[in-house]
Protein backbone atom coordinates (compact mmCIF):
# COMPACT_ATOMS: atom_id res chain seq x y z
CA UNK A 1 0.00 0.00 0.00
CA UNK A 2 1.61 3.56 -0.82
CA UNK A 3 1.58 6.32 1.62
CA UNK A 4 -1.34 8.69 0.47
CA UNK A 5 -0.38 11.93 -1.84
CA UNK A 6 -1.42 13.83 1.38
CA UNK A 7 2.04 12.26 3.14
CA UNK A 8 4.30 14.24 0.67
CA UNK A 9 3.05 17.21 3.02
CA UNK A 10 2.94 16.00 5.97
CA UNK A 11 5.87 15.63 8.69
CA UNK A 12 6.67 12.06 8.82
CA UNK A 13 8.39 10.13 11.49
CA UNK A 14 12.20 9.16 11.30
CA UNK A 15 12.18 7.27 14.32
CA UNK A 16 11.94 4.12 12.61
CA UNK A 17 15.32 4.36 11.27
CA UNK A 18 17.35 4.07 14.27
CA UNK A 19 14.82 0.93 15.34
CA UNK A 20 16.10 -0.72 12.22
CA UNK A 21 19.28 0.04 12.85
CA UNK A 22 19.26 -1.01 16.77
CA UNK A 23 17.81 -4.13 15.41
CA UNK A 24 20.12 -4.78 12.50
CA UNK A 25 23.23 -4.46 15.41
CA UNK A 26 21.62 -6.75 17.64
CA UNK A 27 21.81 -9.12 14.77
CA UNK A 28 25.42 -8.47 14.35
CA UNK A 29 26.22 -9.02 17.49
CA UNK A 30 24.31 -12.25 17.51
CA UNK A 31 26.78 -13.42 14.47
CA UNK A 32 30.13 -12.25 16.14
CA UNK A 33 28.93 -14.59 19.08
CA UNK A 34 27.95 -17.41 16.85
CA UNK A 35 31.64 -17.31 14.76
CA UNK A 36 32.86 -17.04 18.69
CA UNK A 37 30.92 -20.23 19.89
CA UNK A 38 32.77 -22.33 16.77
CA UNK A 39 36.23 -22.23 18.59
CA UNK A 40 35.25 -24.18 21.81
CA UNK A 41 34.48 -28.07 21.97
CA UNK A 42 33.92 -28.18 25.58
CA UNK A 43 30.12 -28.59 26.04
CA UNK A 44 29.52 -26.03 28.57
CA UNK A 45 31.40 -23.24 26.80
CA UNK A 46 28.86 -24.06 23.97
CA UNK A 47 26.13 -23.76 26.34
CA UNK A 48 27.26 -20.27 27.89
CA UNK A 49 27.66 -18.91 23.92
CA UNK A 50 24.20 -20.39 23.46
CA UNK A 51 22.95 -18.55 26.65
CA UNK A 52 24.62 -15.29 25.39
CA UNK A 53 22.99 -15.63 21.85
CA UNK A 54 19.64 -16.42 23.78
CA UNK A 55 19.61 -13.12 25.49
CA UNK A 56 20.16 -11.82 21.66
CA UNK A 57 17.47 -13.34 20.40
CA UNK A 58 15.26 -12.25 23.35
CA UNK A 59 16.61 -8.32 22.94
CA UNK A 60 15.75 -8.83 18.74
CA UNK A 61 11.85 -10.33 20.14
CA UNK A 62 11.28 -7.02 22.15
CA UNK A 63 12.98 -4.79 19.54
CA UNK A 64 10.87 -6.12 16.64
CA UNK A 65 7.42 -5.90 18.39
CA UNK A 66 8.57 -2.19 19.78
CA UNK A 67 8.48 -1.52 15.75
CA UNK A 68 5.30 -3.37 15.42
CA UNK A 69 4.07 -1.30 18.43
CA UNK A 70 4.62 2.02 16.74
CA UNK A 71 3.89 1.46 13.29
CA UNK A 72 0.23 0.87 15.05
CA UNK A 73 0.47 4.33 16.65
CA UNK A 74 2.36 5.96 13.41
CA UNK A 75 -0.18 7.69 10.98
CA UNK A 76 2.62 8.47 8.51
CA UNK A 77 5.81 6.29 8.23
CA UNK A 78 8.79 7.02 6.05
CA UNK A 79 7.96 4.66 3.62
CA UNK A 80 5.43 1.85 3.32
CA UNK A 81 4.42 0.17 6.61
CA UNK A 82 4.38 -3.08 4.69
CA UNK A 83 8.12 -2.99 4.07
CA UNK A 84 9.49 -1.44 7.73
CA UNK A 85 7.41 -4.46 9.12
CA UNK A 86 8.80 -7.19 6.68
CA UNK A 87 12.49 -5.52 6.96
CA UNK A 88 12.29 -5.73 10.83
CA UNK A 89 10.29 -9.30 10.81
CA UNK A 90 13.23 -10.68 8.48
CA UNK A 91 15.87 -9.71 10.33
CA UNK A 92 14.24 -10.92 13.73
CA UNK A 93 14.01 -14.28 11.74
CA UNK A 94 17.70 -14.37 10.84
CA UNK A 95 18.41 -13.47 14.53
CA UNK A 96 15.85 -16.76 15.41
CA UNK A 97 18.20 -18.26 13.11
CA UNK A 98 21.45 -17.75 14.76
CA UNK A 99 19.96 -18.58 18.01
CA UNK A 100 18.83 -22.19 16.63
CA UNK A 101 22.07 -22.48 15.24
CA UNK A 102 23.64 -22.32 18.87
CA UNK A 103 20.86 -24.57 19.82
CA UNK A 104 21.50 -26.87 17.65
CA UNK A 105 25.27 -27.53 18.63
CA UNK A 106 24.84 -27.38 21.88
CA UNK A 107 22.07 -29.76 21.83
CA UNK A 108 24.04 -32.14 19.38
CA UNK A 109 27.19 -31.36 20.67
CA UNK A 110 29.37 -32.32 17.36
CA UNK A 111 33.15 -32.82 18.01
CA UNK A 112 34.65 -31.24 16.14
CA UNK A 113 32.43 -28.54 14.33
CA UNK A 114 33.62 -29.22 10.69
CA UNK A 115 35.56 -26.84 8.81
CA UNK A 116 32.43 -25.98 6.52
CA UNK A 117 30.33 -24.72 10.13
CA UNK A 118 32.89 -22.61 10.76
CA UNK A 119 32.78 -21.36 7.16
CA UNK A 120 29.59 -20.88 7.06
CA UNK A 121 29.32 -18.72 10.22
CA UNK A 122 31.62 -16.37 8.96
CA UNK A 123 29.60 -16.10 5.96
CA UNK A 124 26.51 -15.49 8.26
CA UNK A 125 28.73 -12.61 9.87
CA UNK A 126 29.76 -10.99 7.13
CA UNK A 127 25.94 -10.71 5.89
CA UNK A 128 24.94 -9.54 8.78
CA UNK A 129 27.59 -6.56 8.36
CA UNK A 130 26.37 -5.87 4.71
CA UNK A 131 22.47 -6.10 6.44
CA UNK A 132 24.08 -3.11 9.51
CA UNK A 133 25.68 -0.81 6.21
CA UNK A 134 22.09 -1.36 4.22
CA UNK A 135 20.64 0.09 7.57
CA UNK A 136 22.47 2.78 7.63
CA UNK A 137 21.75 3.87 3.89
CA UNK A 138 17.67 3.36 4.60
CA UNK A 139 18.01 6.83 5.04
CA UNK A 140 18.97 8.27 2.17
CA UNK A 141 19.04 5.43 -0.15
CA UNK A 142 16.21 7.87 -2.28
CA UNK A 143 19.09 10.14 -2.37
CA UNK A 144 22.20 7.82 -2.79
CA UNK A 145 20.99 4.42 -4.12
CA UNK A 146 24.28 3.35 -4.98
CA UNK A 147 25.68 1.83 -1.28
CA UNK A 148 22.50 -0.13 -0.69
CA UNK A 149 22.69 -1.71 -4.17
CA UNK A 150 25.73 -2.85 -3.69
CA UNK A 151 25.15 -4.65 0.05
CA UNK A 152 21.99 -6.28 -1.88
CA UNK A 153 24.40 -7.38 -4.79
CA UNK A 154 26.97 -8.65 -1.74
CA UNK A 155 24.12 -10.36 0.20
CA UNK A 156 23.36 -12.42 -2.95
CA UNK A 157 27.11 -13.35 -3.25
CA UNK A 158 27.28 -14.68 0.13
CA UNK A 159 24.36 -16.61 -0.45
CA UNK A 160 25.74 -18.45 -3.42
CA UNK A 161 28.98 -19.39 -1.52
CA UNK A 162 26.67 -20.58 1.66
CA UNK A 163 24.87 -22.87 -0.68
CA UNK A 164 28.52 -23.93 -2.31
CA UNK A 165 29.99 -24.22 0.88
CA UNK A 166 26.54 -26.23 2.18
CA UNK A 167 26.51 -28.77 -0.89
CA UNK A 168 30.10 -29.69 -0.55
CA UNK A 169 30.42 -30.44 2.79
CA UNK A 170 26.87 -32.56 2.39
CA UNK A 171 28.78 -34.54 -0.37
CA UNK A 172 31.63 -35.11 1.59
CA UNK A 173 29.81 -36.17 4.66
CA UNK A 174 27.97 -38.97 2.41
CA UNK A 175 31.49 -40.04 0.95
CA UNK A 176 33.12 -40.26 4.92
CA UNK A 177 30.10 -42.47 6.32
CA UNK A 178 30.25 -44.34 2.89
CA UNK A 179 34.08 -45.09 3.83
CA UNK A 180 33.46 -45.48 7.51
CA UNK A 181 30.87 -47.93 6.85
CA UNK A 182 32.59 -50.12 4.15
CA UNK A 183 35.72 -50.01 7.34
CA UNK A 184 33.32 -51.70 9.36
CA UNK A 185 31.23 -54.65 7.40
CA UNK A 186 33.89 -54.80 4.37
CA UNK A 187 31.19 -54.33 1.98
CA UNK A 188 30.76 -51.04 -0.37
CA UNK A 189 27.23 -49.66 1.07
CA UNK A 190 24.58 -47.93 -1.06
CA UNK A 191 23.49 -45.66 1.71
CA UNK A 192 20.10 -44.42 1.14
CA UNK A 193 18.99 -40.75 2.04
CA UNK A 194 17.71 -42.27 5.09
CA UNK A 195 20.46 -43.66 6.44
CA UNK A 196 22.88 -41.31 5.28
CA UNK A 197 20.76 -38.14 7.47
CA UNK A 198 20.52 -40.62 10.66
CA UNK A 199 24.65 -41.02 10.29
CA UNK A 200 25.57 -37.62 9.72
CA UNK A 201 22.59 -35.68 11.96
CA UNK A 202 24.50 -33.95 14.50
CA UNK A 203 26.37 -32.05 11.66
CA UNK A 204 23.57 -31.99 9.41
CA UNK A 205 20.88 -30.35 12.32
CA UNK A 206 23.70 -27.46 12.70
CA UNK A 207 25.35 -26.95 9.20
CA UNK A 208 21.64 -27.14 7.69
CA UNK A 209 20.47 -24.33 9.88
CA UNK A 210 22.86 -22.08 9.11
CA UNK A 211 22.93 -22.33 5.61
CA UNK A 212 19.13 -21.74 5.73
CA UNK A 213 19.88 -18.60 8.12
CA UNK A 214 22.21 -17.12 5.40
CA UNK A 215 19.85 -17.97 2.88
CA UNK A 216 17.20 -15.68 4.29
CA UNK A 217 19.48 -12.67 4.78
CA UNK A 218 19.46 -11.44 1.08
CA UNK A 219 15.60 -10.22 1.71
CA UNK A 220 16.65 -7.83 4.08
CA UNK A 221 18.06 -5.31 1.81
CA UNK A 222 16.66 -6.98 -1.11
CA UNK A 223 12.96 -5.24 0.09
CA UNK A 224 14.29 -1.59 0.47
CA UNK A 225 15.48 -0.61 -3.52
CA UNK A 226 11.44 -1.49 -4.30
CA UNK A 227 10.54 0.87 -1.75
CA UNK A 228 11.69 3.44 -4.47
CA UNK A 229 9.80 2.20 -7.45
CA UNK A 230 6.77 2.88 -4.75
CA UNK A 231 7.26 6.29 -4.64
Amino acid sequence: MKNSFFSRFTPQEPKFFPMLKRLSEILTSSSDLLVESMQHDKPEEREDYYKRIKDMEREGDKQTHLIFDELGKTFITPFDREDIHDLASTMDDVIDGINSCAKRITIYNPHPIANSGKELSLLIQQAAVYISKAMDELEIFRKKPTELRTCCIKLHDIENQADDVYELFVKKLFEEENIEMTKKTGQIPVATVEEAWELAQKQLAAEGKTDYTINIMPHCASIVPTIADKE
